[in-house]
C-alpha cells in the first residue's frame, strides 16, 4: 500500500489524507471503527484521479456525506473512505421558477439557510436534515410531507469508470427513501433543484416551526443516527415498536429513545455491536406482535470486530 499512499499524496494535499482513521469521528452516530483511508475530496478532477488510483490498485471505497444516516461497525472499513468537499452553488431567476444547482457535499442546513437569505421558499423541510444534498438525493430525503422527488430537475453523478452523466427527474426512480443510486454504480456530483419566489418572514416562521417540532420529538441531545427504519405498511414504525413496549430498551450504551421509539441514541460508548444488537431486537419483537418485517433506513458499512 506504500506505493497506493505515495500516489495519493500526488493527486490530494498530504493534509486531507487520515489514515487508520476513526469512523466514530464521521458519523453522527458517534459509533465506528477505523478506516484504512479516510480523503477529502475538493475538485470533480480530484475526485477523477482518486477513482482512477483505486482502479489500479484494486482497492474498495465508499463514498461518505455527513455520516448522518450511517452505522459503521466497530472493526471499521477497509480501503479508503471517500468525503466530498464539494460544496459550490449557482442560483438561476426567471419569471416563472428559481433553479439551484448545488454540490453534493452541500450541507442541507446551508443549502436552506442561503434558500432563507434569498428568500427563494420550498427547501424548508430541509433545515432541520443534518445531512448533505448528495446523500438526500440518493435516498429520496423527506419530512413534512416533502421529499426530494418534489424538487429535483436533474442531478449529474460520475460513474466508477470517470464519465458524467445527468439524469432527469424521471431517470431517478424515485421511491420512498429509494432512489436508483441505490442500485447505479455512480458519484452524485450535483443536483438541480426547482423552487420559486416566497416571503421571507412565512419562509423563517416555516422553518422555526420544523425545528421546535424537531427538538421537541427528536433526540437531538444525544448522537443517533436519525430514524433506523423505514416507514412499515399500514402504521408507523416508531408506533409500533413503542406498542411492543420497548422505549428505553437498551443494550450496552445504545438505548430506544424514550422521547422517540424510531430512534436509537448512543448514551455515551455505545458500540456498532450493541446498536446492531437492539435493531436485531426491535425487528423480531415487531415481528412477533405484528407479523411484520421492518426494513432498515440507515446504511450499515464496515467489518464486525475480529
Amino acid at each position: 500500500m506504500v506505493d497506493f499512499e505515495e500516489n495519493l499524496q500526488q493527486i490530494i494535499d498530504k493534509k486531507k489524507i487520515y489514515i487508520d482513521e476513526p469512523m466514530s469521528k464521521h458519523t453522527s452516530f458517534k459509533i465506528g471503527g477505523k478506516a484504512d483511508y479516510f480523503i477529502l475530496i475538493n475538485t470533480i478532477q480530484e475526485l477523477k484521479k482518486v477513482l482512477d488510483l483505486i482502479k489500479k490498485y484494486k482497492i474498495n471505497f465508499v463514498i461518505l456525506g455527513n455520516g448522518t444516516n450511517v452505522l459503521v461497525r466497530d472493526g471499521g472499513i477497509r480501503g479508503v473512505v471517500i468525503k466530498l468537499e464539494l460544496k459550490d452553488f449557482k442560483i438561476r431567476k426567471n419569471a416563472n421558477e428559481i433553479l439551484i444547482t448545488a454540490e453534493a457535499g452541500m450541507p442541507l442546513a446551508t443549502l436552506s439557510a442561503i434558500a432563507l437569505k434569498e428568500e427563494i421558499e420550498g427547501l424548508e423541510f430541509l433545515s432541520g436534515i443534518p445531512g448533505t444534498l448528495g446523500g438526500a438525493i440518493r435516498m429520496n430525503a423527506g419530512a413534512y410531507g416533502r421529499e426530494m422527488k418534489d424538487i429535483v430537475v436533474k442531478t449529474r453523478y460520475i460513474t466508477y469508470d470517470g464519465k458524467i452523466k445527468t439524469l432527469t427527474l424521471d431517470e431517478h426512480k424515485f421511491e420512498y427513501r429509494n432512489s436508483i443510486f441505490e442500485k447505479t454504480e455512480g458519484i452524485i456530483l450535483d443536483s438541480t433543484l426547482k423552487l420559486q419566489k416566497g416571503n421571507k418572514n412565512e419562509i423563517e416562521a416555516k422553518i422555526e416551526e420544523y425545528t421546535k417540532s424537531r427538538k421537541e420529538h427528536q433526540p437531538l441531545e444525544y448522537p443517533n443516527a436519525g430514524s433506523i427504519f423505514k416507514r412499515a405498511e399500514g402504521m408507523p414504525t416508531a408506533k409500533m415498536i413503542d406498542d411492543c413496549g420497548l422505549k428505553g430498551y437498551s443494550i450496552g450504551d445504545a438505548e430506544i429513545s424514550t422521547k422517540h421509539a424510531g430512534f436509537i441514541i448512543n448514551k455515551g460508548k455505545a458500540t456498532a455491536k450493541d446498536v446492531l444488537e437492539l435493531i436485531e431486537h426491535i425487528k423480531n419483537e415487531v415481528k412477533e406482535k405484528f407479523k411484520l418485517e421492518i426494513e432498515l433506513e440507515i446504511l450499515v458499512l464496515g467489518e464486525e470486530k475480529q
